[in-house]
């Protein structure tokens, strides 16, 4: 039995709380948060306990922590986790500096545990089965991606100044599964943003609507679409275009009951947002993202800037991307 040892007790822990627990190879043993009062909220829904953070690293009994604390934490806690000798999964990013995820990617090698970036969109069931067509050649060579991605509503913009902005908080998901269904880096990348949902989050130096294409080096291209508004719920879909035929994977919808009429044909939303949808997939599989491929993946984002003005474009090559 595995026992685990959860950082964080906000939204996303809550989600990888009901993952740990329903899990029969493992157990939550103790959650830690800078807000005691979450803390003990949360692992009381789990019969765990409240502990502290350094309680949590020092109890030589807990196998692994889950760290879903501030990304500015993330570093920092790798690091002492894996020095711990704790196996560790981290909520993306590793850091907002690339030379800081350097330097933590190289103390966790040193310790010789494991560590995996929550980069789960992989392992989820749709896409996962969509890529898994498309490497047995169902569509021939893939050709043209296109990733939509849309989140229900804006976060609080408290949220936004620290989150590293949308390209290293929210697209940083997108750009994991464009390389992964494409099976390499791209070449050049090229952007571009506007805030034009909410004024106070192009105040603090972000955007909330963006679109991203990337061009691979034997000419295949994918698009990314983000926006921090879809109002009727959390969109994400994916479209791979091949030499012999087109695959699809849809939105998970609140249900599947679709109701026809003389009036029309209607049918449910999307579930509302992330925590939602996950948690019905939680265990379907393990994440298995290896640090040293997060390393790649920040050396792209570190290409993007942190703010935007709106409708500001960039182009770069990144050739150098590839690990």
């Amino acid at each position: 039995m595995l026992k685990v040892g959860l950082l964080g007790a906000g939204r996303i822990a809550g989600v990888h709380a009901t993952a740990i627990s329903s899990h029969p190879d493992s157990t939550l043993v103790a959650v830690s948060d800078i807000n005691a009062a979450a803390a003990e909220k949360l692992a009381s829904q789990y019969d765990a306990e409240a502990r502290t953070t350094d309680a949590i690293l020092n109890d030589v009994s807990i196998d692994a922590v889950l760290i879903a604390t501030s990304t500015d934490t993330h570093s920092d806690l790798i690091e002492r986790a894996t020095v711990a000798g704790k196996a560790v999964l981290c909520e993306k990013p590793v850091d907002l500096s690339l030379a800081r995820a350097h330097a933590c990617q190289k103390v966790a090698a040193g310790t010789g545990r494991p560590v995996r970036i929550g980069f789960n969109r992989r392992f989820d069931p749709n896409f996962a089965s969509l890529k898994a067509a498309a490497d047995r050649g169902e569509i021939g060579k893939s050709e043209l991606l296109s990733i939509t991605s849309f989140d229900p509503a804006p976060p609080p913009v408290a949220y936004i100044k620290v989150s590293g902005g949308l390209f290293r908080d929210m697209m940083i998901h997108d750009f994991d599964m464009a390389n992964f269904i494409m099976g390499t880096a791209p070449v050049a990348v090229t952007s571009v943003a506007s805030s034009i949902v909410d004024p106070e989050i192009g105040a603090a130096g972000d955007v909330e609507t963006a679109v991203v294409t990337l061009t691979y080096a034997d000419g295949r291209i994918a698009v990314i679409k983000n926006s921090r508004r879809a109002v009727y719920g959390y969109d994400q879909r994916v479209e791979l275009l091949g030499s012999e035929g087109l695959l699809q994977a849809q939105n998970m919808l609140e249900n599947t009951v679709v109701k026809s009429t003389t009036s029309g044909v209607t049918g449910a939303k999307p579930t509302y947002f992330f925590n939602s949808r996950c948690r019905r997939r939680s265990m379907q599989a393990p994440c298995s993202m290896p640090l040293c491929r997060a390393r790649t993946l920040m050396d792209f984002i570190s290409k993007m800037p942190a703010a935007w003005r709106p409708a500001r474009r960039r182009w770069c090559r990144a050739h150098h991307l590839v690990a």
